[in-house]
C-alpha cells in the first residue's frame, strides 16, 4: 500500500495534451495493477496529482447533453476557446486562466474503495481550504462539487467535480476558481443545471486577485490530512 502522491505542477497547459498525459499515468497504474496480479507480484502502485491551468475550453462529459453548450465552433473560435467530449463524469463544464484544476490519479485500493467517500473527500478538501479565506461553503444535494450560499436563492458553484475511475484507479478531478473570468461561464449552462450561479474566490473576496500557489498548498494540505497521504516533488 502506497500512500505518496507525487505532486506535478503543470502551468499552463493546453487541455488536449494535459488529457493525454492523464491516460498515460492511468494506462500505466492500471497495467501494474494487472501485471501484479496476474504475475502474483506486490508492486507499489504510483499515485499522482496534477496541478494545472487550461486555456479557455469547455469539456462535456460522457452523460452530458451538447444542448447546455451555447456557442456554435465559429463562436468558440471567436472567444479563442476549444471544445471536448470527455469520458469523465457530469455534464459541462469551462475551463480557463484563473481556475486552478487538479488531476488525482490514484490507485484507491492505496487508500480506500469508495468513489463516494473519495467525491466527498475531495469536495471537503476544497470546504476546507476556503474556510481558511472566511468563506462558508458546502455541498448542495444531489449535486457533486463546491457551493456558497447552499438552500439560498443566492446559491452560486465556485468548484466543479467530475471524475473517471476504472480498476479503482481515478482520473480527472475538480476545478476551483480562484481568479476567473466568470462571463465564460455565459455560453454553458454550467453542470446542466439552470437557475443556480457560479463564483469565483476573488470575487467572493472582493479582490482583484488571489494568490494561486497559497491556494493550492491549503488544498494539499488538507488532501494530506484527509487522505492521510505523504505528497512528493
Amino acid at each position: 500500500m502506497n500512500k505518496k502522491i507525487q505532486l506535478q505542477d503543470l502551468g499552463n497547459r493546453d487541455y488536449k495534451s494535459t488529457w493525454e498525459y492523464q491516460e498515460e499515468l492511468f494506462q500505466d497504474v492500471v497495467d501494474l495493477k494487472i501485471k501484479n496480479r496476474r504475475e502474483e507480484l506486490e508492486q507499489p502502485t504510483p499515485n499522482y496529482l496534477l496541478f494545472v491551468e487550461h486555456p479557455h475550453v469547455y469539456t462535456l462529459g460522457k452523460s452530458g447533453d451538447l444542448e447546455n453548450l451555447l456557442l456554435n465552433e465559429k463562436q468558440l473560435e471567436a472567444k479563442g476557446a476549444t471544445f471536448y467530449k470527455i469520458n469523465r463524469g457530469g455534464d459541462i463544464t469551462y475551463h480557463g486562466p484563473g481556475q486552478i484544476v487538479g488531476y488525482p490519479i490514484l490507485d484507491l485500493e492505496n487508500f480506500f474503495t469508495d468513489i463516494h467517500k473519495y467525491l466527498r473527500l475531495l469536495e471537503e478538501s476544497v470546504i476546507l481550504t476556503l474556510a481558511e479565506y472566511g468563506l462558508e461553503s458546502g455541498r448542495s444535494e444531489g449535486e457533486t462539487g463546491v457551493w456558497l450560499g447552499v438552500g439560498t436563492p443566492f446559491a452560486r458553484k465556485i468548484c466543479a467535480m467530475g471524475v473517471r475511475a476504472s480498476r479503482w484507479v481515478t482520473m480527472h478531478g475538480f476545478a476551483l476558481n480562484v481568479n476567473v473570468d466568470l462571463g465564460y461561464f455565459d455560453n454553458i449552462i454550467p453542470c446542466g443545471i439552470r437557475g443556480k450561479g457560479v463564483t469565483s474566490l476573488n470575487v467572493e473576496l472582493g479582490v482583484e486577485k488571489v494568490d494561486e500557489d497559497e491556494v493550492k498548498s491549503k488544498i494539499i494540505k488538507h488532501l494530506t490530512h484527509l487522505f492521510e497521504a505523504e505528497f512528493i516533488k
